[in-house]
């Protein structure tokens, strides 16, 4: 049997080495799972993505567990929401990650809604009396499929920064999620078209961009104040208000109790409509499209019954 002289198998060794990390995956952390599966589509396979937060969990008010800290120990790119929906819990876990990339400002950092154009900024001063109210604005972007290209963008644009070698990929990716997005953008408005002005209800502001792209009108949340539940007072009030408007639906989270949306429903006439407002909620929205074609299919099924 031939053997290679030590310096050769050392060489060897050297050279599988370099070809292993140059095709080691980007890993990619994300805050919620609405940027993971954006991520996920423009990745592909040059990357491993973890989302801190599930689908069904409140993104304002996510539990923070010390595996987050070694998970976001290890990222090369972690992905927020940049309009202070994780402002609650995600700062003390970056800190204590101990990943200079990271940081506000670093190399791994995105900023996903870069570009956009933010609903709901405060024209006044903000303060605690008004609720959970965002001073950068309406966070809950994910929902219009206009947002999530601009967020897709973002997110190539940062994989090609960090990982120059997978660039086509990252491209060619973009390309075909972007066209995919596109085209059911068409199918979704023309669905929702015949039920276009429809008057809704819905319980926190989750879904004031998705109502905006898809024509619906939000008379009034169930919520008097951002993050605040409603007295007796507050539900009497918007009965009336939705007898008044002729409101159709109430939409609201799977995460809500749904004893005061259907209470106001009765009054009115109106249906109960539960939406996943995050992708990945459950296993019908493991995709950006799976998700929002869910979410047109459950309101459009509503409105023609």
């Amino acid at each position: 049997m031939k053997m290679f002289p030590e310096n050769c198998r050392w060489l060897a060794v050297c050279i599988l080495a370099m070809g292993m990390q140059a095709h080691a995956k980007l890993n990619v952390v994300t805050t919620i799972t609405d940027f993971a599966v954006v991520a996920e589509a423009v990745g592909g396979d040059a990357v491993k993505v973890t989302s801190l937060a599930s689908g069904s969990e409140d993104p304002h008010y996510i539990d923070a567990r010390p595996s987050f800290i070694r998970t976001l120990n290890r990222a090369d790119l972690l992905i927020e929401g940049g309009v202070e929906l994780e402002i609650g819990w995600l700062p003390p876990l970056v800190n204590n990650a101990r990943n200079r990339d990271i940081l506000p400002g670093g190399k791994g950092r995105l900023n996903a809604s870069r570009g956009l154009r933010l609903m709901g900024i405060p024209t006044g001063p903000v303060d605690r009396s008004q609720g959970d109210v965002h001073a950068l604005g309406n966070p809950h972007y994910m929902m219009d499929p206009v947002n999530a290209g601009i967020v897709a963008r973002n997110i190539a644009a940062a994989m090609k920064r960090l990982q120059a070698g997978d660039a086509d990929l990252f491209d060619r990716n973009l390309k075909a999620f972007l066209a995919r997005l596109e085209e059911k953008e068409k199918e979704w408005k023309g669905r929702l078209a015949p039920f276009k002005g429809t008057k809704v209800v819905t319980y926190h502001q989750n879904f004031d961009y998705f109502a905006a792209r898809f024509g619906l009108v939000i008379v009034d949340n169930i919520e008097p104040k951002p993050g605040i539940d409603p007295s007796p007072t507050d539900v009497q009030q918007l009965m009336v208000t939705m007898k008044e408007q002729g409101v159709k639906l109430v939409i609201i989270e799977p995460i809500r109790s749904r004893r005061t949306p259907e209470k106001l429903a009765r009054s009115s006439g109106a249906d109960v409509v539960v939406l996943p407002f995050m992708a990945d909620a459950d296993r019908k929205t493991s995709t950006y499209v799976d998700w929002i074609d869910h979410c047109i299919s459950l309101l459009e099924n509503s409105l023609k019954q």
